[in-house]
């Protein structure tokens, strides 16, 4: 099976890493072209995967833009989609797997004859997008895809609110390649050192910073929390957030915790600092469409805390594989970090039973069987 992917990202976040677990079977036929150059590009090389950018120019639709915005970015498209039109007769279909590609994947998919699948990663919201942008959304998949593979049960549900073909969707969460998440003590315990964590219970948060990922929920918490508990901040701004960065940074000043919480950066080790923790905590304050960080955290056997909106409640069963808070109250989250600083060994427990069961049900192998049953199932259709 020959697939063009497209998507609009320079920079891998969680769509990104997912469609990477996606090619790789894919690889010796597939192509992935990008709308943007960055660090992405470089992880699909390296995981030998073919990759072209297919335009420069940043696309200047962003998800709160109205529809005056939208059509002023259609020029810039043009170019873009009759590049995308011409590689796309060279494969057997189109797979979109961002929103920008879905728009230029559907003008591609209508001009080649190529069927679309469109790989919905977001919450189609007004806490997310702009009533445009969901408009935009809902009426290019009804009307070009094939197939619309949602990422959670909560994805499905607000395109099918925001006007979407019920009929046109699947439910197939991320896959993780387990091995990756398989951490020896001894580098654990030399991470540890060379952060200054020992004899610390550390809490970690692994997300780029933004408001709504909930960086200070968490901060707020730890003032509230046991004073020997550490919190350690993974990731950096993406999308010109630096005064929600510099907010942060006063946060912690403003309530004395310089000593207690560690700003670390965009890191490429996830795995070893998971398991360098005692604890993961997921803030976001606004439903996520599915919270690959929890289930990275369950793999690396590591008790999760988990903000109780959106795709979070199909991975965590609260008190019996992570806990559940209310998003945006610091005191719920404080009361679970002391559980767990206080309850160590209970908590552990929970958190091999989240791996036992994490690996059973996010397995890549597992889940890229799943997709690839749903596309032939597409082509047969397609085809006759």
């Amino acid at each position: 099976m020959k697939i063009l992917f497209l998507d609009q990202s320079g920079k891998p976040g969680g769509a990104e890493l997912c469609l990477i677990d996606i090619a790789k079977p894919y690889k010796d036929s597939c192509l992935v072209g990008l709308f943007a150059d960055g660090s992405f590009r470089n992880l699909l090389e390296q995981n030998h995967i073919r990759v072209q950018v297919l335009t420069t120019q940043a696309i200047q639709v962003r998800k709160e833009s109205s529809l005056a915005q939208g059509l002023g970015s259609l020029g810039q498209l043009i170019p873009l989609i009759s590049k995308v039109v011409q590689k796309a007769k060279e494969f057997d279909l189109i797979y979109a797997n961002t929103q920008k590609a879905l728009v230029v994947g559907a003008l591609a998919s209508f001009f080649s004859r190529r069927p679309l699948v469109y790989h919905l990663h977001d919450i189609l919201s007004p806490e997310h997008f702009s009533q445009t942008n969901r408009r935009i959304a809902v009426t290019c998949a009804n009307r070009f895809a094939s197939l619309v593979i949602a990422n959670s049960q909560a994805s499905q549900a607000a395109f099918v609110a925001a006007g979407g073909r019920s009929d046109l969707t699947e439910v197939v969460y991320n896959g993780f390649d387990l091995k990756n998440y398989q951490s020896h003590e001894f580098d654990v315990n030399k991470i540890r050192q060379e952060l200054g964590l020992e004899g610390q219970f550390v809490v970690g948060h692994f997300s780029r910073l933004a408001p709504w990922k909930g960086q200070h929920v968490l901060i707020e918490a730890l003032a509230q929390s046991p004073v020997d508990v550490t919190a350690i901040l993974v990731g950096d701004a993406l999308f010109g957030e630096q005064e929600y960065v510099q907010h942060l940074h006063q946060q912690v000043k403003t309530l004395g915790l310089e000593n207690r919480v560690k700003f670390l950066g965009f890191r490429s080790d996830i795995p070893l600092l998971m398991s360098a923790c005692d604890l993961v905590a997921h803030t976001s304050t606004a439903a996520e469409p599915f919270g690959r960080v929890i289930v990275e955290a369950m793999l690396c056997k590591r008790p999760v805390v988990a903000a109780k909106a959106g795709g979070a409640m199909e991975l965590v069963e609260n008190g019996i594989n992570g806990f559940l808070v209310t998003p945006e109250k610091p005191d719920e989250l404080a009361q679970v970090i002391t559980t767990c600083f206080k309850e160590q060994q209970k908590t552990a427990t929970m958190a091999h039973h989240a791996q036992m069961t994490a690996s059973q049900r996010f397995d890549v192998t597992a889940i890229n069987q799943q997709i690839a049953v749903l596309l032939n199932k597409l082509l047969l259709k397609t085809s006759s």
